[in-house]
């Protein structure tokens, strides 16, 4: 199956003629090579996520999420803005996601936010 969804049209990232064999690597990337060796550009294709998925669940573990009143105004706040800005429909859970994705390359800004919290506080 290839995560296009039937009657979507036709596959932006098909190219003229050669096959590919996509696969999935460990983090969730496609891997693809073209399955003809003498191709001419020599790359790889990678179809993005949102295309090569059936829905938003695909190849995702459910994880609870709690979060403060702000946060939660904020996170609405984005993904108005983001829908605005891509003029398109963007998943909820393809957001939380993306933030997650974002803080975990951003670890001291999220050090940060958690002493604002209170963590590493000791009342000695």
């Amino acid at each position: 199956m290839t995560g296009m969804k039937q009657g979507a049209g036709e596959n932006p990232f098909a190219d003229d003629g050669d096959e590919a064999d996509v696969e999935e690597t460990p983090g969730g990337e496609a891997a693809s090579e073209p399955t003809d060796e003498g191709s001419e550009s020599g790359q790889s294709m990678q179809i993005p996520y949102k295309f090569r998925r059936d829905g938003v669940q695909d190849g995702r573990n459910r994880v609870p999420l709690f979060l403060q009143p702000e946060t939660k105004t904020a996170e609405r706040e984005t993904l108005r803005d983001l829908e605005d800005h891509f003029d398109d429909d963007v998943s909820l859970t393809d957001l939380r996601e993306a933030l997650v994705m974002v803080g975990l390359e951003h670890r001291e800004e999220v050090e940060a936010q958690l002493e604002k919290w209170g963590y590493g506080m000791t009342f000695e």
